[in-house]
């Protein structure tokens, strides 16, 4: 898991991949933290990111960083404690001018039951499973 998380934490910029009934939707993002020994991440509840992960949990996320790239494939579970929100929130302080922990829109998915695999086309590809 830690992999997963330097490679995302290096990339910088990650895109997410959800589902809107049957139309794919891709978005930038950035957040990524660990949290109670889980990856998370990071949006509003007020958003359709989030209202298309609650309706529908799995999730692909890919990221190219230094001539190899990740994809991940997971559920996304939102994790409703204010701790993890307090948590990742302190890991991105841009973000605390919008989102402010216990607020009601501000959202922590873990990402549960995943694989990822970092791939380049010079080295076999590595496969994480958590």
């Amino acid at each position: 898991m830690q992999r997963i998380y330097d490679f995302l934490k290096a990339a910088n910029t990650y895109y997410l991949a959800t589902t809107e009934g049957d139309q794919p939707r891709v978005r930038p993002f950035g957040t990524i933290d660990i949290f109670d020994g889980r990856l998370t991440i990071q949006t509003g509840l007020v958003k359709d990111v989030a209202k298309q992960m609650l309706a529908n949990p799995k999730v692909e996320i890919c990221a190219m960083n230094g001539g190899k790239w990740i994809r991940v494939e997971a559920k996304a579970v939102l994790d409703e404690r204010v701790e993890a929100q307090e948590h990742l929130l302190a890991a991105y302080p841009s973000l605390q001018a919008m989102y402010k922990p216990g607020d009601g829109n501000t959202a922590v998915f873990a990402l549960t039951e995943g694989k990822a695999v970092i791939s380049s086309f010079t080295e076999a590809p590595v496969e994480i499973c958590f």
